[in-house]
Protein backbone atom coordinates (compact mmCIF):
# COMPACT_ATOMS: atom_id res chain seq x y z
CA UNK A 1 0.00 0.00 0.00
CA UNK A 2 1.05 3.57 -1.08
CA UNK A 3 1.51 6.10 1.83
CA UNK A 4 1.16 9.60 0.38
CA UNK A 5 1.84 12.59 2.99
CA UNK A 6 1.66 16.23 1.73
CA UNK A 7 1.69 15.29 -1.59
CA UNK A 8 4.64 12.59 -1.99
CA UNK A 9 4.24 8.96 -1.72
CA UNK A 10 6.32 6.22 -0.85
CA UNK A 11 6.86 2.96 -1.62
CA UNK A 12 4.98 0.43 -0.02
CA UNK A 13 7.74 -0.37 2.33
CA UNK A 14 8.72 2.61 3.49
CA UNK A 15 7.26 5.78 4.39
CA UNK A 16 8.32 9.55 4.40
CA UNK A 17 8.69 10.82 7.34
CA UNK A 18 6.75 14.30 7.21
CA UNK A 19 8.02 16.82 9.94
CA UNK A 20 4.26 17.93 10.14
CA UNK A 21 2.84 14.68 10.89
CA UNK A 22 5.60 14.19 13.58
CA UNK A 23 5.16 17.53 15.20
CA UNK A 24 1.22 16.46 15.12
CA UNK A 25 1.55 13.02 16.99
CA UNK A 26 3.56 14.59 19.69
CA UNK A 27 0.98 17.75 20.49
CA UNK A 28 -1.76 15.17 20.19
CA UNK A 29 0.28 12.98 22.60
CA UNK A 30 0.40 15.64 25.32
CA UNK A 31 -3.41 16.93 24.58
CA UNK A 32 -4.22 13.17 25.41
CA UNK A 33 -2.16 12.52 28.50
CA UNK A 34 -3.72 15.89 29.68
CA UNK A 35 -7.06 14.99 29.04
CA UNK A 36 -6.71 11.11 30.50
CA UNK A 37 -6.01 12.86 34.04
CA UNK A 38 -8.65 15.89 34.14
CA UNK A 39 -11.77 13.05 32.88
CA UNK A 40 -10.16 10.32 35.41
CA UNK A 41 -10.28 13.44 38.68
CA UNK A 42 -13.81 15.03 37.34
CA UNK A 43 -14.91 11.55 36.11
CA UNK A 44 -14.83 10.49 39.97
CA UNK A 45 -16.39 13.29 41.10
CA UNK A 46 -19.15 13.35 38.84
CA UNK A 47 -19.92 9.77 39.35
CA UNK A 48 -20.50 9.20 35.71
CA UNK A 49 -19.02 5.77 33.74
CA UNK A 50 -19.21 7.94 29.96
CA UNK A 51 -16.83 10.31 31.81
CA UNK A 52 -14.52 7.57 33.09
CA UNK A 53 -15.12 5.67 30.20
CA UNK A 54 -13.72 8.58 27.76
CA UNK A 55 -10.48 9.05 30.25
CA UNK A 56 -9.03 5.34 29.86
CA UNK A 57 -9.96 6.33 25.86
CA UNK A 58 -7.91 9.47 26.05
CA UNK A 59 -5.50 7.34 27.75
CA UNK A 60 -5.36 4.70 25.00
CA UNK A 61 -5.01 7.44 22.31
CA UNK A 62 -1.84 8.62 23.86
CA UNK A 63 -0.53 4.95 23.92
CA UNK A 64 -1.44 4.99 20.15
CA UNK A 65 0.12 8.65 19.87
CA UNK A 66 3.41 7.24 21.47
CA UNK A 67 3.75 4.08 19.42
CA UNK A 68 2.77 5.53 15.84
CA UNK A 69 6.18 8.21 17.00
CA UNK A 70 8.44 5.46 17.68
CA UNK A 71 7.48 3.45 14.65
CA UNK A 72 7.52 6.54 12.13
CA UNK A 73 9.56 6.11 9.29
CA UNK A 74 10.26 2.06 9.79
CA UNK A 75 9.52 -0.81 7.02
CA UNK A 76 6.16 -1.83 6.48
CA UNK A 77 6.33 -4.87 8.38
CA UNK A 78 7.30 -2.73 11.68
CA UNK A 79 4.80 -0.23 11.15
CA UNK A 80 1.89 -3.49 10.45
CA UNK A 81 2.91 -4.88 13.72
CA UNK A 82 2.43 -1.77 16.02
CA UNK A 83 -0.74 -0.95 14.02
CA UNK A 84 -2.07 -5.02 15.02
CA UNK A 85 -1.17 -4.24 18.81
CA UNK A 86 -2.78 -1.25 18.54
CA UNK A 87 -5.54 -2.62 17.03
CA UNK A 88 -5.70 -5.28 20.11
CA UNK A 89 -6.00 -3.01 22.56
CA UNK A 90 -8.78 -1.05 21.32
CA UNK A 91 -10.78 -3.97 21.14
CA UNK A 92 -9.32 -5.37 24.38
CA UNK A 93 -10.66 -1.27 25.64
CA UNK A 94 -13.64 -2.23 23.82
CA UNK A 95 -14.79 -4.79 25.70
CA UNK A 96 -13.72 -3.39 29.06
CA UNK A 97 -15.95 -0.94 28.76
CA UNK A 98 -18.93 -2.92 27.87
CA UNK A 99 -18.01 -4.95 30.73
CA UNK A 100 -18.23 -1.53 33.31
CA UNK A 101 -21.17 -0.50 31.53
CA UNK A 102 -23.21 -3.28 32.54
CA UNK A 103 -21.93 -3.26 35.69
CA UNK A 104 -23.18 0.30 36.36
CA UNK A 105 -26.22 0.00 35.03
CA UNK A 106 -26.85 -2.36 37.93
CA UNK A 107 -25.55 -0.73 39.75
CA UNK A 108 -24.40 2.94 39.30
CA UNK A 109 -25.97 5.69 41.01
CA UNK A 110 -26.73 9.41 39.39
CA UNK A 111 -24.22 11.28 37.63
CA UNK A 112 -23.61 14.90 38.22
CA UNK A 113 -24.89 16.58 35.03
CA UNK A 114 -22.67 20.11 35.38
CA UNK A 115 -19.63 18.29 35.42
CA UNK A 116 -20.20 15.75 32.90
CA UNK A 117 -21.35 18.71 30.33
CA UNK A 118 -18.19 21.17 31.29
CA UNK A 119 -15.87 18.50 30.69
CA UNK A 120 -17.53 16.73 27.57
CA UNK A 121 -16.73 20.67 26.16
CA UNK A 122 -13.21 20.93 26.86
CA UNK A 123 -13.16 17.12 25.68
CA UNK A 124 -14.62 18.12 22.64
CA UNK A 125 -12.07 21.17 21.96
CA UNK A 126 -9.02 19.07 22.70
CA UNK A 127 -10.18 16.24 20.39
CA UNK A 128 -11.54 18.01 17.79
CA UNK A 129 -8.40 19.81 17.09
CA UNK A 130 -6.12 17.07 16.94
CA UNK A 131 -8.60 15.77 14.00
CA UNK A 132 -8.60 18.98 12.44
CA UNK A 133 -4.75 18.47 12.67
CA UNK A 134 -4.63 14.76 11.09
CA UNK A 135 -7.49 15.65 8.53
CA UNK A 136 -4.93 15.49 5.49
CA UNK A 137 -3.31 12.00 6.45
CA UNK A 138 -6.59 9.59 7.04
CA UNK A 139 -5.55 7.60 4.02
CA UNK A 140 -2.14 7.02 5.12
CA UNK A 141 -1.23 3.07 6.41
CA UNK A 142 -2.75 1.31 8.87
CA UNK A 143 -0.78 3.31 11.45
CA UNK A 144 -1.94 6.43 10.34
CA UNK A 145 -5.71 5.06 9.25
CA UNK A 146 -5.52 4.07 13.18
CA UNK A 147 -4.47 7.51 14.53
CA UNK A 148 -7.06 9.53 12.54
CA UNK A 149 -9.64 7.15 13.86
CA UNK A 150 -9.18 7.48 17.68
CA UNK A 151 -9.54 11.21 17.21
CA UNK A 152 -12.31 11.25 15.03
CA UNK A 153 -14.13 8.76 17.25
CA UNK A 154 -13.33 10.60 20.02
CA UNK A 155 -15.12 13.79 18.95
CA UNK A 156 -18.27 11.76 18.39
CA UNK A 157 -18.28 10.55 21.86
CA UNK A 158 -17.29 13.71 23.56
CA UNK A 159 -20.72 15.08 21.29
CA UNK A 160 -22.05 12.16 23.32
CA UNK A 161 -21.35 12.95 26.22
CA UNK A 162 -22.05 16.49 26.14
CA UNK A 163 -25.84 15.20 25.17
CA UNK A 164 -25.38 12.57 27.79
CA UNK A 165 -25.09 15.32 30.32
CA UNK A 166 -28.19 16.90 29.09
CA UNK A 167 -30.04 13.90 29.21
CA UNK A 168 -29.06 12.75 32.96
CA UNK A 169 -30.35 16.71 33.52
CA UNK A 170 -33.86 16.33 32.37
CA UNK A 171 -34.50 12.81 33.11
CA UNK A 172 -32.99 12.85 36.35
CA UNK A 173 -31.25 8.81 35.91
CA UNK A 174 -27.93 7.42 35.10
CA UNK A 175 -29.06 5.63 31.74
CA UNK A 176 -28.25 8.13 29.37
CA UNK A 177 -24.37 8.45 31.10
CA UNK A 178 -24.75 3.87 30.58
CA UNK A 179 -25.65 4.73 27.05
CA UNK A 180 -22.93 6.86 26.37
CA UNK A 181 -20.37 4.25 27.83
CA UNK A 182 -21.63 1.48 25.44
CA UNK A 183 -21.74 4.12 22.77
CA UNK A 184 -17.70 4.70 23.26
CA UNK A 185 -16.77 0.99 23.77
CA UNK A 186 -19.06 0.14 19.98
CA UNK A 187 -16.54 2.35 18.73
CA UNK A 188 -13.44 1.10 19.89
CA UNK A 189 -14.49 -1.78 19.02
CA UNK A 190 -15.75 -0.86 15.54
CA UNK A 191 -12.29 0.57 15.43
CA UNK A 192 -10.26 -1.88 16.07
CA UNK A 193 -11.54 -4.09 13.56
CA UNK A 194 -11.20 -1.76 10.72
CA UNK A 195 -7.73 -1.32 12.26
CA UNK A 196 -6.48 -4.79 12.32
CA UNK A 197 -7.74 -5.39 9.26
CA UNK A 198 -5.90 -2.97 7.14
CA UNK A 199 -2.58 -3.89 9.43
CA UNK A 200 -3.25 -7.89 8.57
CA UNK A 201 -3.18 -6.77 4.83
CA UNK A 202 0.07 -4.82 4.97
CA UNK A 203 1.77 -7.22 7.32
CA UNK A 204 0.96 -9.92 4.33
CA UNK A 205 1.84 -7.70 1.80
CA UNK A 206 5.73 -6.87 4.09
CA UNK A 207 6.23 -10.65 4.31
CA UNK A 208 5.16 -11.66 0.37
Amino acid sequence: MSACCSGGCASSTTVVVDGRYRRILMVAFAINLTMFFVEVISGWLARSTALQADALDFFGDAANYGISLFVLGSGLRVRAGAALFKGGTMALFGLWVMGGTAWHAWSGTLPRAEIMGGIGLLALAANGSVTALLYAYRQGDANMRSVWLCSRNDSIANIAVIIAASGVFLTTTHWPDIAVAAIIAGLNLSGAFQVIRRARQEWRQATA
